[in-house]
């Protein structure tokens, strides 16, 4: 059985051979030092699983009874991560009380949210707003003695205050009702000033969920939009409130949320939306643009088709974005990993540090589903809008967020890195506005895939040396042979005959060690490398390697590559365990 070594924060556990155990001395909880109980405001809860109500706050206690999932209760007390709760219920028509411990990791606050007539309210003092009906974020803002303001909604929160939801700026947030007093005053049903006219064919990116308003600021809410929704301006706009349509509606929306952009390119489509491109459009363009070079992507446009229709993304843009990471499928990471978009590669090591793919469809499919999953997401992490976009950067490369927008914010840090992609579609298929002005978005959102399964496999007898301690049999200085490298970065390495594993930051993986003898084919303008029997390419040649296949560089005793300088070519150890020679020209070092 190998062993395995985890380098992570501190924790270090190996040496363990097949049915070895460790004893370890019996933890009393008589004896471990007792939570503090703290007395509680009396707190509303709610049961996010069925829940066992105990006792006492530890599972040695005895079970009262089970409450049911979705059932609110209240809390007085906390005695580490337990809560000490009442729970009412019904049995046979007769309503029952229970007091005892549940576990606090099952159960969440409960606010409840309650909907009133429409009520302006006046602030009494310098009130504070919030973005959830309490105090524990910070204050997102703040309106002053006198200010009148309209609510709909009030919420009673978990410890039985009051607070009013409320808009302002566009935004949904909340006030305590200590802060304000009701006002008898009528709603205002005309704006102040009148709108006026910006200029027209403009589109705006929604950059949060935004009331569409009728006249501005307190006026009637005609429509929640949802956050990353593209809308279209009116040209109209009334002091910051800009008019814009959406599902036929005209309306206004606050310019704090709001990002401006034109329909003008591909740069612009929503990528959620279909594309007529065919397979076979696809393939010309790839078929004309690889000039006699190796190519994976060669007569894959079917591929970029069905994982556009499986995943709800633009079938036009996933080729488009795969030919323009890849060279058209040409690069080193495509031809020999089937990674078209290089994913897992770092600057310190790309070729091996890139994912391994086994087939080109997987790779697509695997990116498809990620960008969906998160950057065409409205609740991604790299979410800003569902479009190729631009970006804007500084005098220092640091992007300028206000003039940003769409993939381009986060994917890459070139400014032209989403036109590019945008040109490559343009030459695919000519952009034509009124296919995309109404078309159907899709916003099923799928899960966001882990890191693929997948590993590459070293030749025999690579040797590395670690440059500061990796685990407990491989310490400073400490040679070890490199068996695999898997696609999450653990390496499978053997030291002292046993095989083991361990984990290092791959993107810096030099502070930690260095391979002595790993060799990658590379450049030889076709797809086979000629081993020879000598430095020279008279005789005849006694074995051939493929493009981007891993090496053995022989290695002397003293651990140096063996190679004739003058000719300038490597001597290499083939997996049948006979020796070659192959011009250094072909064979890039890796991990060195």
């Amino acid at each position: 059985m190998g062993k395995v070594f985890v380098l992570s924060t501190g924790l270090l556990i190996g040496g363990l051979s097949s049915g070895m155990t460790i004893p370890l001395a019996p933890i009393s909880i008589e004896h471990a030092e007792a939570a503090s109980v703290v007395r509680l405001s009396k707190t509303t809860f709610q049961t996010t699983t069925n829940l066992r109500l105990r006792a006492g706050a530890s599972t040695k206690y005895k079970t009262i009874l089970t409450i049911p999932k979705g059932k609110v209760i209240y809390g007085t007390e906390k005695n580490g991560s337990y809560y000490k709760v009442t729970y009412a219920h019904k049995y046979k028509g007769k309503t029952y009380q229970k007091s005892g411990w549940v576990s606090g990791s099952y159960v969440k606050e409960y606010d409840q949210y309650i909907k009133t007539s429409g009520t302006y309210y006046f602030t009494k003092k310098t009130a504070s707003l919030y973005s959830t009906p309490d105090t524990k974020k910070k204050v997102v803002g703040s309106l002053p003695v006198g200010n009148r303001l309209y609510s709909s909604q009030k919420v009673v929160n978990s410890i039985g205050k009051t607070w009013y939801q409320i808009t302002y700026k566009g935004k949904s947030l909340y006030i305590n009702s200590d802060d304000v007093s009701k006002s008898q005053l009528a709603p205002t049903k005309t704006p102040v000033n009148p709108p006026v006219s910006t200029s027209n064919g403009m589109y705006y990116l929604v950059l949060d969920d935004l009331n569409m308003r009728q006249s501005g600021e307190d006026s009637t809410i005609l429509a929640v939009i949802p956050n990353g929704s593209s809308v279209k301006s009116t040209g109209k706009k009334l002091n910051d409130w800009y008019e814009v349509i959406y599902n036929g509606k005209t309306g206004y929306v606050y310019k704090s949320y709001i990002k401006e952009y034109k329909l003008t390119d591909y740069r612009f489509i929503d990528l959620r939306t279909q594309s007529t491109v065919t397979a076979k459009q696809i393939n010309d363009y790839i078929s004309k643009n690889i000039n006699g070079k190796p190519s994976v992507l060669v007569n894959k446009g079917q591929a970029f088709i069905d994982a556009g229709k499986k995943y709800g993304v633009n079938a036009l843009y996933l080729a488009a974005h795969a030919i323009h990471e890849s060279g058209f499928g040409t690069s080193n990471i495509s031809l020999g990993k089937k990674n078209l978009f290089g994913y897992g590669a770092y600057d310190a090591a790309p070729f091996v540090g890139a994912y391994r793919f086994s087939t080109v469809e997987q790779c697509i499919n695997y990116v498809a589903q990620k960008m969906k999953a998160d950057y065409l997401n409205p609740n991604g992490a790299h979410f800003e809008g569902a479009l190729l976009g631009y970006r804007t950067n500084d005098s220092k490369g640091k992007r300028i967020a206000s003039k940003s927008i769409g993939m381009n914010y986060w994917y890459a840090s070139d400014p032209n890195w989403g036109n590019g992609i945008a040109q490559h579609m343009q030459k695919i298929l000519a952009y034509e506005q009124k296919n995309y002005e109404n078309a159907s978005i899709n916003n099923s959102v799928p899960t966001l895939p882990g890191i693929p399964a997948g590993k590459d496999k070293f030749p025999i007898g690579i040797l590395a040396k670690a440059k500061k301690d990796l685990s407990s049999t491989i310490k400073k200085d400490k040679n070890f042979f490199l068996l695999e490298k898997f696609n999450d970065y653990n390496l499978k390495v053997n030291v002292n005959k046993q095989d083991a594993t361990i984990k290092v930051p791959f993107s810096t993986y030099d502070d930690y060690f260095t391979v002595l003898n790993l060799g990658r084919v590379v450049g030889t303008g076709t797809d086979v490398l000629k081993v020879r029997p000598d430095a020279s390419t008279t005789n005849k040649e006694i074995a051939t390697l493929h493009l981007n296949e891993y090496v053995q560089l022989a290695l002397d005793s003293k651990g140096n590559i063996i190679m004739d300088k003058e000719k300038n070519w490597y001597n290499i150890r083939l997996s049948n365990g006979k020796f070659g020679w192959v011009s250094k020209l072909y064979i890039a070092r890796e991990l060195k």
